[in-house]
C-alpha cells in the first residue's frame, strides 16, 4: 500500500509543476494584457494537468472512458501550446485544423478501444500525432525573419520536444510486461513517458516564460527608444545606437539629414492631424528605402537622420537623391490643390578619426544650405542636386 501511495505522490509531482506554470502564465497575462498568447499557454498547461490527473487518479472510471477523457485533455493541451507559440510569433494557427486534428485523434482512440482494442495502436496514434503537431509548428518558426536569441532557443526546445515522442515511444513500447492496467502502470513506457514528458514540458514552459519576459523587456525598450508616430528611432534611441555602433565601424560612414519643407505651413493650413499623417508617411518612406543595417531616427519635429555604415560619399549622395524623389512622389492624402510634400537633405561622410559631433555638424550645415538654396534638394560637400 505504501508503494502505491508513494508512486501516486511521485506521479502527481509532474502535474503539480505544470499547474504552477499555468498559474504563472495567467498571472503574467494579468500584468501584461497585450501578450495574448499567455492565456492560451495558461489554458494548455491546465488541460495537461487535468489529463495527467485523469490518468493517475483513474477518473472517470473504466479504461475506455478514461483513455478518451485523458486523451482529449492531452490533445487539446498540445494543440493550444502550438497555438500559443504561433500566436507569439504572429503566425496564427488554423483553429479549424485544430478541431479536425482533435476529432481525428479522438475517433482513433475510440476505434482502437471499442472496435479493434489495440493499446499499441492507441499509443502510436497519440504520441506520433503529438510529435507531428509540434513539428508542424516549428516550420513557420524556422521561417521567421531575424529571430531574437530567445526565439532560436524556443525553436530548438520545441523541436526537441516534438522529436522525442518518436524514439522514446519506439524504444519503450517493446518492454511492456503484459497487457492490463496494473502492468501498464509499471511498464517502462509509462515510467519513461512520465519522466521525459514532465522534464521536457517543464523546460518548454520555462523557455516560454523567459520568452514572455523577454517580450515585455523588448516592448519596453521599443517604447523608450522608438517614435510611436513614425516608427523610427526617437532622439534618445538614435543617440544610443550611435554611441554603441559608430565607434566600432572602421569603414566609411555617411550621415543623411532630412527636413520636411514648409512643415509649419502644413500644420497651419490643414491642422496638426494632417501634419501627423505627413510625418508618419515620411517615416514610412524612409523605412522602405533604407537598407536593413541603416540607422533611422527622428531627431525632433520634422527632422530625420539616417546613418549609413559602409557607405562612401557617392553612394550616400545617390541614396539621398532617391529618397528625395520618393518623398516628393509619395501620396500624403492632402486636400486637392494642396502643394506637394518635399524635403531637403544634407549629406556628410565621416573623415578618418572624425567625431560624431563633427559629422553631424557637417551634415547639418549642408542641410541648411539646401533649405536656403530653394529646398527640395540634396547638398553634399562636392555638389548640389536639384
Amino acid at each position: 500500500m505504501d508503494t502505491v501511495v508513494a508512486r501516486t505522490i511521485l506521479s502527481l509531482t509532474g502535474p503539480g509543476i505544470v499547474l504552477t506554470f499555468s498559474l504563472a502564465f495567467a498571472v503574467f497575462w494579468l500584468i501584461e494584457r497585450r501578450l495574448l498568447y499567455l492565456p492560451v499557454l495558461a489554458l494548455s498547461c491546465l488541460l495537461f494537468t487535468l489529463g495527467s490527473l485523469s490518468q493517475i487518479l483513474g477518473w472517470p472510471p473504466g479504461v475506455g472512458a478514461n483513455a478518451l477523457v485523458s486523451g482529449a485533455f492531452y490533445t487539446l493541451a498540445v494543440l493550444l501550446t502550438v497555438q500559443g507559440i504561433l500566436l507569439r510569433a504572429e503566425k496564427p494557427f488554423n483553429w479549424w485544423l485544430c478541431l479536425a486534428v482533435f476529432a481525428i485523434i479522438e475517433a482513433l482512440f475510440w476505434y482502437f478501444f471499442y472496435v479493434d482494442r489495440n493499446l499499441t495502436a492507441r499509443i502510436y496514434v497519440q504520441h506520433f500525432g503529438y510529435g507531428l503537431i509540434m513539428i508542424s509548428a516549428t516550420v513557420p518558426l524556422a521561417k521567421r525573419p531575424a529571430p531574437r536569441p530567445v526565439d532560436r532557443v524556443l525553436f530548438w526546445v520545441l523541436l526537441l520536444f516534438a522529436l522525442h515522442f518518436f524514439p522514446r515511444t519506439l524504444l519503450t513500447t517493446a518492454n511492456w510486461i503484459a497487457p492490463g492496467v496494473a502492468a501498464f502502470a509499471n511498464s517502462l513506457f509509462w515510467q519513461a513517458m512520465l519522466f521525459s514528458v514532465g522534464l521536457l514540458a517543464a523546460v518548454l514552459a520555462l523557455t516560454l516564460l523567459f520568452a514572455a519576459f523577454s517580450d515585455v523587456l523588448h516592448d519596453l525598450r521599443r517604447e523608450r527608444d522608438y517614435d510611436a508616430l513614425t516608427g523610427v528611432l526617437n532622439r534618445r534611441g538614435f543617440g544610443d545606437r550611435i554611441d554603441t555602433e559608430l565607434p566600432v565601424i572602421d569603414n566609411p560612414v555617411s550621415l543623411v539629414l532630412c527636413d520636411i519643407d514648409h512643415f509649419k505651413s502644413i500644420n497651419d493650413l490643414y491642422g496638426h492631424d494632417q501634419g501627423d499623417v505627413v510625418l508618419r508617411e515620411v517615416g514610412k518612406v524612409l523605412r522602405q528605402n533604407a537598407r536593413k543595417h541603416d540607422i533611422i531616427g527622428r531627431l525632433g519635429g520634422e527632422e530625420f537622420a539616417i546613418l549609413m555604415p559602409d557607405t562612401d560619399v557617392e553612394a550616400a549622395l545617390q541614396f539621398a537623391e532617391r529618397l528625395r524623389a520618393a518623398v516628393e512622389a509619395h501620396h500624403y492624402g492632402l486636400p486637392d490643390g494642396a502643394t506637394g510634400v518635399t524635403a531637403s537633405f544634407g549629406v556628410a561622410t565621416r573623415e578618418p578619426s572624425e567625431s560624431w559631433n563633427a559629422l553631424f555638424k557637417n551634415a547639418d550645415t549642408r542641410l541648411y544650405v539646401a533649405k536656403r538654396g530653394g529646398r527640395n534638394r540634396v547638398v553634399n560637400q562636392d555638389n548640389t542636386l536639384p
